[in-house]
């Protein structure tokens, strides 16, 4: 990079920074001394593993995410991802053995309801039959209602550019809400609601004129579940988990929020990605190359920070979290998965002995899948090379025995030091870290 440019590029970022900081209606307190040791997060966490649906499952019926295929509007073909449906128990099995306690997976509304009125009891009793295989392994569901997929006859309908898909979402919901509140899952309604939105956009879904109408209906739907879902399993735990956005969060994420934060059970969070000004300098996040996305897990602390400002009475859950790689190869930034996931857990130790009331943590995914459109992301805890391997082989990546060390102790060691700095300045939470930055004891 030349000098001129580089004093440029630095320029604008402390120029973003202190707009960051003086922006930020949130100061943080003095922050306590960074502890010589880390407790462990106690029998009560609720470690686990996530999946979707669509994203694993094959066998995919008619759906909006199955036309956005046919129509080439992906860089690979569908095929049968994983095969996730009928290789369910193995991969159950794969779970309990890591010692997790809880197994998210997605309801697909296509495979349940393939026409308008008809519900397919061979879908609802493959559900019947995963939901089983995980209680029986000693876990507990998580369940996700819609992660991004709608059938194929709701698209004929306009999708949610049609102001009736809210009460045909809601008619499904409460059909397994009533025949899954038996098993005390803890429920996801919208995964990463405005993402959700952002992709129905890029794929044709809706247009910039529906985005209003889109979000308005996601929120009714939402909240009309919420008090369903109440009404037949009193105590449950409910949310619409959202994805966060370093330096963005509150312009991106809180509007949705702020119509639904009444009916929101425990607040679930997906981290993934920081940003620093050293970061940057190295160039602009490049979204449709995932693996090349700076990794700072300090930033789940930052983020973690935010909610528990934000919503004080709430639990605060990372629904997911975990480390792209490109092809299953070893990242440019020489970071493995297992240290990344090691690191990670420190910082949401160290997040809960600051008093942040975290209830679990899942990890993203349990098995490489469809990335939405690509292969090429991987973020299994076991690798599968859906394109060149036909037996869809699970192998074991480095974070299979490291999370499994993890769920048995309650955390990482003690006296666990990230193989990483914490960044002096992260777009996380600018005005928490560039202010109070958190830091490691030497």
């Amino acid at each position: 990079m030349r000098a001129q440019r580089r004093r440029h590029v630095l320029l604008t970022l402390a120029a973003t920074t202190a707009a960051l900081i003086a922006g930020s209606t949130t100061i943080a307190a003095a922050r306590p001394a960074p502890p010589a040791q880390v407790a462990p997060l106690g029998a009560d966490f609720l470690w686990g593993v996530a999946a979707s649906g669509y994203q694993s499952e094959g066998h995919a019926p008619d759906s909006n995410w199955s036309r956005y295929v046919a129509a080439g509007k992906t860089p690979d073909p569908y095929g049968d991802s994983i095969d996730f449906c009928t290789r369910y128990r193995s991969d159950i099995a794969l779970a309990a053995q890591l010692g997790v306690k809880v197994y998210r997976i997605g309801l697909e509304w296509a495979r349940i309801q393939p026409r308008p009125g008809e519900w397919d009891e061979n879908g609802l009793r493959f559900y019947d039959n995963v939901i089983a295989a995980i209680t029986a392994a000693g876990m507990r569901p998580m369940l996700t209602i819609d992660h991004w997929v709608y059938p194929g006859w709701e698209v004929d309908r306009g999708g949610w550019r049609n102001a009736s898909i809210v009460e045909d979402w809601l008619a499904n919901a409460r059909t397994v809400a009533d025949r899954y509140a038996p098993a005390d899952p803890l429920w996801v309604t919208f995964n990463e609601p405005t993402f959700y939105l952002v992709n129905e956009l890029r794929k044709g879904g809706i247009s910039p004129v529906d985005i209003p109408a889109m979000h308005d209906r996601i929120a009714q739907a939402h909240n009309s579940i919420y008090d369903y879902i109440h009404a037949v399993q009193p105590g449950a735990l409910v949310t619409s988990n959202v994805a966060y956005i370093p330096t963005g969060e509150d312009i991106v994420n809180k509007p949705l929020l702020d119509k639904i934060r009444t009916r929101l059970d425990y607040i679930g969070i997906d981290y993934y990605y920081g940003l620093s000004p050293e970061s940057l300098l190295a160039g602009p996040p490049d979204f449709e190359r995932l693996w090349t996305q700076p990794l700072q897990p300090e930033g789940l602390y930052y983020a973690l920070q935010h909610y528990a400002r934000q919503f004080p009475e709430k639990p605060l859950y990372i629904v997911e979290n975990g480390t792209p790689t490109e092809n299953g190869a070893p990242r440019a930034d020489g970071y493995t998965r297992a240290d990344n996931l090691r690191d990670t857990i420190y910082w949401l130790q160290r997040a809960k002995s600051d008093g942040m009331n975290v209830i679990g943590y899942n990890y993203w995914s349990l098995t490489d899948n469809y990335e939405w459109g690509s292969y090429t992301p991987r973020f299994g805890l076991y690798t599968v090379d859906v394109l060149t391997d036909p037996t869809l082989t699970r192998k074991p990546t480095d974070a299979v025995p490291a999370y499994t060390a993890i769920t048995q102790a309650g955390g990482v060691a003690s006296d666990y030091r990230p193989t990483r700095p914490p960044q002096p300045c992260s777009f996380v939470d600018a005005a928490a870290s560039c202010l109070d930055p958190v830091t490691v004891p030497r």
